[in-house]
């Protein structure tokens, strides 16, 4: 349940998370940053602070920001990008297909492509997916899916192929109809294409 006034500022919260980011138990750290990535939706910049002062302080700390950091990255912010030093320029994406351009529900959609790092250095490389889901209204509603995040030799090209299951949950009801992916590489959203979800 959200409390109205800690949304509004956050400030009462902060000094109790200072004092759980060493907590000996994984499942208190956890809850910090759970804490920061609720934070982090209505004030982001007092995420990016924290995130500031606790990098490198540890490992376990370092964890904690970057789970609590995780609405940010999915969101691209570019500051949160900076941060950890993600950067799209240089690295391409080719080949973007949708191998299964028509599906029914429950079933998968199948896409592949290729990353290519044509930087004279590595590069840390975020990969990540958005699915654009048709609304009711015939609007769409944009969710990110992670793929993984590396280091990408200087000239490397990398293939990879992705599934993306469409079972009914209770959390989510499909509608029919035209439906978008997009790639993000480093938080910079790249191609969009579309496939059709029937009954």
């Amino acid at each position: 349940m959200g409390i109205p006034f800690l949304k509004k500022d956050p400030a009462s919260i902060l000094p109790i998370l200072e004092n759980l980011k060493t907590d000996t138990s994984e499942y208190v750290r956890r809850s910090v940053a759970n804490s920061l990535n609720d934070i982090a939706k209505d004030h982001p910049q007092v995420v990016l602070n924290v995130a500031k002062n606790w990098s490198g302080l540890g490992s376990e700390t370092d964890a904690i920001i970057k789970h609590g950091s995780r609405t940010l990255l999915k969101q691209g912010h570019t500051d949160i990008l900076k941060h950890y030093g993600l950067d799209d320029r240089g690295i391409l994406l080719k080949d973007f297909k949708i191998l299964t351009p028509r599906i029914q529900i429950g079933e998968s959609l199948e896409f592949s492509f290729s990353i290519l790092n044509e930087n004279p250095s590595e590069q840390k490389v975020r990969l990540e997916y958005a699915i654009y889901y048709k609304k009711q209204n015939g609007q769409n509603t944009k969710k990110v899916y992670k793929i993984s995040e590396r280091i990408y030799p200087a000239g490397a090209t990398i293939n990879i192929i992705r599934k993306q299951k469409f079972v009914l949950i209770t959390t989510r009801k499909f509608h029919l109809g035209d439906h978008q992916i997009s790639m993000i590489i480093n938080g910079a959203e790249k191609e969009i294409s579309h496939f059709e979800l029937t009954a």
